[in-house]
């Protein structure tokens, strides 16, 4: 059998292991017992494709192959061994279709675990093949085709699926019993070692090896999260792994994603809407944004899309105050029904306790010390994470950062993420337009210094951005005033509404790729064409899939499938409040939160809504869990590392500005952080890539602990400044885009599916990195 599993270290954090374990000696026994129960009680995780699959969509986004039939009573033996492996803390199987974790009230997990698993390789999901398998396959030696039939996925990885139980309550593990069983995937980067050299294609039952085979796992893991809160680790395993082990390690290094405590697969699931259609119904009446509240009626403060804020009167009875109470009271009773649903579960989803379980992911790993790559969200996971287990720091890189301390306030989640966005809007989507449209810039060299143009130009850069940007607020206050009307053959009857349209700038200014195909959305609506921007705004989430089948077709006598579970939305607002349960509230409620909405709206018009719908739920957390969430951490941030972290800080990034960056660096200290200065766009330096510089200074930290010097002179804890690859709109759909720019630009809908394609993959990353933000709005 494959061995490729240390066993969870001995210390402190090593994980709890609930229930019988699946030992060697039993392995036919409760394979067995598994399928004669399996036989009599119904089992949503068994059965055709056609039952599981729609349960399994939202949690297994990846699969490469998706299998039917039911799994034998005794895993059969076959050249890769069988699995879960004794003794593997994470119980891992092979991906398929059906592997989803098994529910906390089985009494039989482990049992009915182990039944899932398929023997045939044909059924799992195997990685792409590597550059090495690419060449052997050019290669027409008669020897090595031989090898290649006996051994069909030589050189490609392997995605195995499994989960980790861990106590519920870090701080009270041994009195409280309670766990959470946290949805575990592993990329493999070289695949499974064979357990018989002989054996030839088609051979499942080869004799057992003597000694057992070694194992292929790497000596050490890269641990990915996504960010949120809410992004599932599983789903970025699936979309991400194989690009982040080259970019990081040169394909080198496995990588391991988890889905945090409430999350999809995660169990038990913070989902506190037994329906998704109805969270979508109710998501509309809660999030208007203020503009669209304001046309409702005289009252509030600000100016919504003009970006102004002037006070424009007190009188509460206005149109945004009005918003505000219904969103308000809305929340209450999301939260009650929170409550109701998921009892005390919001007390232990904080930041801390999601570091805990980290740490126990790395024990399970055998690793002692944690290597990471944390992105956005994830980087407060780190932070905590390195100052609760500082002797446990191995190679950490945080993408995006946040600065907790930002989020342990009232509102903090919200406002401290609004630094950048207008710099964003204005330097990058509109003022690299404008250079796009030039033809003397589109000669200059591809870097994000624009220190070799004269005052001349730059007076007219800022003019031309100006111009374009006072077009462009007139148009959303149009739409704001009456949307534009669409059809799309999706939706059928369609209109574009200034929350939407506002909610789809904001996530195109997380990726620079979809600028060419946002400037084209705009330039075409402010013509009157609303057909690009109905079909990008189809692409924005609604939880509940009406195009989902829920019945089998009719020639097929099985029962329908079951409907997919409801999405675990509300996890990110639970986190957010967790986090700041203590900061002091209000003296005149509601005053306040409507005048940080206007703060908010005008600080950042694009970007201000939404990040405030994210935190006003957090007036009710301590209504419906007043006693303290458990082991919050409050600092300090300066705990001396076993090895320096590497920080990685964009200057245009509209979600985690360069400033949170900075503080972090200055809080944590020279000997236990070095920051890298990201001159880029978009989120995190993986939307903006810096290949020579941010790649290359990353793949060598994570593969040597190399620490980047800084400038000559500099001192120690210097700045390391890259420089993205390339600019904006410099792309083949891109070149000289200026949509928005000039009288009738534009490409034509010649390039109307590139444009969607683009913006498709981008709503599929940004389901990771920021949940909330891609859902659709009124």
């Amino acid at each position: 059998m494959v061995s490729g599993f240390a066993p969870a270290s001995a210390d402190p954090a090593a994980p709890l292991r609930r229930g019988p374990r699946f030992r060697r000696g039993t392995t036919v026994f409760v394979a067995v017992a598994g399928l004669i129960f399996l036989a009599v009680v119904p089992n949503p995780f068994v059965g055709n494709v056609r039952r599981a699959w729609p349960a399994t969509a939202r949690l297994l986004p990846g699969c490469h192959r998706l299998r039917s039939g039911v799994p034998p009573a005794a895993p059969a033996a076959h050249p890769y061994g069988t699995f879960p492996v004794p003794d593997d803390p994470f119980r891992f199987l092979p991906c398929t279709n059906k592997t989803q974790p098994p529910t906390l009230d089985d009494p039989q997990a482990d049992q009915h675990w182990a039944a899932l698993y398929d023997p045939d390789p044909a059924g799992w999901s195997w990685g792409n093949a590597t550059k090495e398998r690419e060449e052997e396959d050019d290669d027409d030696d008669k020897e090595d085709d031989n090898k290649k039939k006996s051994d069909p996925y030589a050189g490609r990885g392997i995605y195995l699926c499994g989960y980790l139980d861990v106590p519920r309550d870090w701080t009270n593990a041994t009195a409280d019993p309670r766990i959470v069983r946290l949805a575990v995937t592993k990329y493999q980067v070289a695949g499974l070692a064979r357990v018989d050299a002989g054996a030839v294609e088609g051979l499942l039952n080869p004799p057992p090896p003597s000694p057992p085979p070694p194992s292929l796992r790497s000596n050490r893991t890269i641990v990915i999260n996504p960010g949120g809160p809410g992004g599932s680790g599983t789903a970025y395993t699936w979309r991400a792994a194989e690009r982040i082990t080259q970019r990081l390690s040169g394909g080198q290094l496995d990588v391991l994603g988890w889905d945090p405590r409430g999350v999809n697969a995660t169990q038990p699931a913070a989902a506190c809407f037994p329906y998704d259609a109805d969270r979508d119904r109710w998501w509309q009446l809660a999030n208007r944004y203020r503009a669209v509240a304001e046309a409702d009626g005289v009252g509030g403060r600000g100016n919504g899309g003009e970006g102004g804020g002037e006070d424009e009167g007190d009188d509460e009875e206005g149109g945004a105050f009005r918003q505000l109470a219904v969103a308000d009271a809305l929340n209450e009773a999301t939260f009650r029904a929170c409550a109701a649903r998921l009892g005390d579960l919001p007390r232990f989803v904080s930041t801390a306790q999601v570091a805990r379980d980290l740490d126990a992911l790395r024990a399970a790993l055998g690793e002692p010390t944690l290597t990471a790559f944390l992105v956005s969200y994830g980087t407060g996971i780190g932070q905590t994470y390195a100052n609760l287990f500082p002797d446990r720091v191995g190679r950490v890189i945080l993408d995006g950062t946040e600065f907790v301390p930002d989020e342990w306030q009232l509102g903090g989640f919200g406002w401290a993420a609004l630094d950048n966005v207008t710099d964003a809007y204005r330097d990058g989507f509109l003022g690299e337009c404008e250079l796009a449209s030039d033809d003397d810039n589109n000669n200059n060299n591809n870097n994000n210094n624009n220190n070799n143009k004269d005052g001349k130009n730059k007076k007219a850069l800022e003019a031309a951005v100006t111009a374009l940007e006072t077009r462009l607020a007139a148009l959303v206050a149009r739409i704001a005033a009456r949307p534009a009307v669409a059809y799309t053959a999706v939706a059928g009857p369609s209109i574009v509404t200034y929350s939407a349209l506002v909610a789809a700038m904001y996530a195109a200014l997380y990726q620079p790729n979809t600028w060419p195909g946002a400037a084209q959305m705009l330039a075409d609506l402010e013509r009157g064409n609303a057909t690009l921007v109905a079909a990008m705004l189809d692409e924005l989430v609604w939880q509940y899939d009406p195009n989902q089948p829920l019945l089998a077709p009719a020639d097929d006598t099985r029962p329908p499938p079951p409907p997919p579970p409801p999405a675990t939305d509300e996890l990110a607002l639970l986190v957010i409040c967790a986090d700041s349960y203590d900061a002091p509230p209000p003296a005149d409620g509601l005053r306040w939160w409507d005048a940080l909405w206007a703060n908010m709206t005008a600080t950042a018009w694009i970007a201000g809504n939404s990040r405030f719908y994210h935190v006003l739920p957090c007036r009710h957390f301590t209504t419906h869990w007043p006693q303290a969430p458990a082991g919050v951490y409050r600092g300090p941030l300066n705990h001396t590392l076993a090895h320096p972290v590497l920080l990685v800080a964009a200057t245009h990034d509209p979600a985690t500005p360069l400033r949170n960056g900075r503080r972090l660096a200055a809080a944590m200290g020279a000997d236990n952080a070095r920051l890298v200065v990201h001159h880029g766009y978009g989120h995190g330096s993986v939307a903006d890539p810096s290949t020579a510089c941010t790649d290359a200074v990353s793949r060598a930290y994570i593969l040597t602990g190399a620490l980047p010097e800084g400038p000559t002179g500099a001192g120690p804890g210097a700045e390391t400044h890259c420089y993205a690859d390339g600019k904006p709109y410099r792309s083949e759909v891109g070149t000289a885009q200026v949509a928005a720019a000039g009288e009738g630009a534009g490409f034509g809908e010649g390039h109307y599916d590139e444009h969607l394609a683009t913006w498709r993959e981008h709503m599929h990353e940004m389901r990771l990195l920021h949940p909330g933000l891609m859902r659709r709005r009124a």
